[in-house]
């Protein structure tokens, strides 16, 4: 079975961190993970979130001014 992760990239830690903070807050499974390998982020943390709520975590994103420089899907 192939497991997809979904995650955020940032510019800056604060922003991963605020990220995190307000999706806890709303009751999703997010939580700070360091980059993988094969993606870049000058700040070296990203977000993990669950695939299901990207659209709505885009949204609030979109809405909150909260700087998210890449969505990815990792097998």
């Amino acid at each position: 079975m192939c497991v997809i992760r979904c995650l955020a990239t940032f510019d800056v830690t604060s922003m991963a961190i605020m990220f995190e903070r307000l999706f806890r807050k709303k009751g999703l499974n997010v939580k700070v993970v360091p980059v993988p390998r094969s993606l870049s982020s000058s700040c070296g943390l990203a977000c993990e979130y669950p695939c299901d709520d990207e659209q709505e975590i885009r949204s609030i994103c979109a809405d909150r001014d909260i700087d998210v420089i890449g969505w990815h899907r990792l097998d």
